[in-house]
């Protein structure tokens, strides 16, 4: 696998719209490059015998079962508000010009 040049460097990081310095980008062309030589190790290795798979380690559902409960009234949701209108909420306008 060919390595990645300083220009593809530039290139990937004027695409992805990163001011870089000179020094932040020979450090990441090394980086980068770096990260390439252990993908090549990893190419190396026999993986047809393994399945593939979604994750390395097996998931159980940990939430609870959605049960319906009791709900807060109005006026219990309502109790904390600094301001309220009827069953509403009181907030400042977020929108200029709106009412």
């Amino acid at each position: 696998m060919a390595t990645l040049s300083r220009t593809d460097v530039e290139h990937v990081a004027h695409l992805a719209r990163l001011g870089l310095t000179e020094q932040e980008l020979t450090l990441l062309e090394g980086q980068l490059n770096h990260i390439l030589d252990q993908y090549l190790v990893l190419a190396e290795l026999d993986t047809a015998a393994i399945p593939p798979t979604a994750q390395t380690i097996e998931l159980e559902n940990i939430l609870r079962d959605d049960a319906p409960g009791a709900s807060l009234t109005p006026d219990e949701a309502l109790s904390g508000a600094p301001e309220r209108q009827g069953d509403y909420f009181v907030v400042p306008v977020v929108v200029e010009g709106a009412d």
